[in-house]
C-alpha cells in the first residue's frame, strides 16, 4: 500500500471521527473522537516526513484531551429531540464530498514516495542547506543546523507552544486544587 493510499485512509478516518464528534449525543464520545482525529493528524505528519509537527501535535493533543475529558465527565447533557434539517445535512455532505475530492487530488499530485519534489527545484533552500550548511553554520550535523540555525524561529515557536500548553495545564490544575482544598476545610 503506497503512501498516498495510506494518507487517503487516514483522511477518511479523520473525517469519520469528525462526523462522530459532531453527531454524537454523548460529550465524552465526542471528545474521544476528537482525540482520534488528533492521532490521525500526527500519523499523517509522520508519513509526510514532518516528525517535528507530529511531536507538537501529539503533545498539545494529549493536554487538550485531558482537559476536555475532565470537563465532560462532570457534566450531564440532555440531548435535544427534533427534526433533521435535510437542507443543512445536504450542504454538509456536499462540502465533505468536495473536501474529500480535493484531498484525493492533492495526494495524487504529491508524487511517488521517496522522490523529493524539492530536488527538481534547483533554487530550493534545502539544496543550499546541503551544499553550504557546514560552511555557513559550522555544524557537522545538517539536521541540527537546519533546526537551530536556519529555522531557529520555527523551533522556538514549537518550544513556545509546548511550554505554554504545559504552563496552562499546571495553572488550571493548581487553581482547581486550591479551590477543592478551600472547600474541604
Amino acid at each position: 500500500m503506497g503512501t498516498e493510499n495510506i494518507l487517503i485512509v487516514l483522511l477518511s478516518f479523520m473525517l469519520a471521527g469528525a462526523l462522530i464528534a459532531v453527531e454524537t449525543k454523548n460529550l465524552l464520545s465526542s471528545v474521544i473522537s476528537l482525540g482520534a482525529i488528533g492521532v490521525g493528524t500526527s500519523v499523517a505528519f509522520l508519513f509526510l516526513m514532518a516528525p517535528d509537527l507530529a511531536i507538537v501535535q501529539v503533545s498539545v493533543e494529549v493536554v487538550m484531551i485531558i482537559f476536555l475529558i475532565r470537563a465532560t465527565i462532570a457534566r450531564d447533557v440532555i440531548p435535544q429531540r427534533g427534526h433533521i434539517g435535510w437542507g443543512a445535512l445536504a450542504v454538509v455532505v456536499i462540502l465533505l464530498g468536495g473536501l474529500m475530492a480535493f484531498g484525493a487530488y492533492a495526494f495524487r499530485s504529491i508524487g511517488r514516495f521517496g522522490e523529493p519534489i524539492i530536488a527538481s527545484v534547483l533554487a530550493a533552500p534545502s539544496n543550499r542547506y546541503l551544499e553550504k550548511g557546514l560552511q555557513e553554520t559550522g555544524a557537522a550535523n545538517i539536521v541540527a543546523a537546519v533546526i537551530l540555525d536556519y529555522r531557529g524561529y520555527d523551533t522556538l515557536g514549537e518550544a513556545t507552544v509546548l511550554f505554554v500548553s504545559i504552563l496552562g495545564a499546571i495553572t488550571i490544575l493548581r487553581v482547581k486544587g486550591w479551590a477543592r482544598a478551600g472547600r474541604q476545610r
